[in-house]
């Protein structure tokens, strides 16, 4: 059973931080070379409602897993890990992160692109930027605890 927690849960995270590195690296990119604001700001607010969606399923995975994960250890006569710790402390903060542009940065820029305002809508993905940025740090932090925690 503990394979399966893993398997979502690596499945969670390689959707998050993917999908991350994805919008950041590539699409934002590409669509500030070959889009003026007005096309690309729906774009990306369009591509980002999607990505949220998944991630708030994937969320839910990687919580669930994490902690089934967590609980399973001592039941096992195991105890887990210092890494595990880090681990959920740094994913609690991405997930609080993450919440905030969902309930902060995103709505801010859809109200400004519905009243066509194209700098306060870019101000606001701007913002979205940074945090996912922070998240993206944050993310391959966790991944170097995960992989490099057994040296701790």
């Amino acid at each position: 059973m503990n394979e399966l927690w893993l398997f979502l849960h690596l499945v969670a995270v390689v959707i998050w931080i993917g999908g991350m590195v994805f919008a950041h690296a590539c699409l934002r990119p590409a669509a500030l070379a070959t889009l003026a604001p007005p096309q690309r700001l729906p774009l990306m607010a369009a591509a980002l409602g999607r990505f949220f969606g998944i991630v708030g399923v994937s969320l839910v995975l990687l919580w669930g897993s994490g902690v089934a994960m967590f609980v399973q250890r001592p039941l096992a006569g195991g105890r887990p890990p210092l890494s595990w710790s880090l681990m959920a402390l740094i994913a609690a903060v991405m997930t609080v992160v993450f919440v905030l542009i969902v309930l902060r940065g995103y709505p801010r820029m859809k109200k400004a692109l519905a009243e066509g305002t194209l700098p306060a809508a870019a101000a606001a993905l701007d913002d979205i930027r940074r945090l996912v940025v922070l998240n993206l740090v944050l993310g391959f932090l966790t991944i170097a605890v995960a992989t490099l925690g057994r040296l701790l």
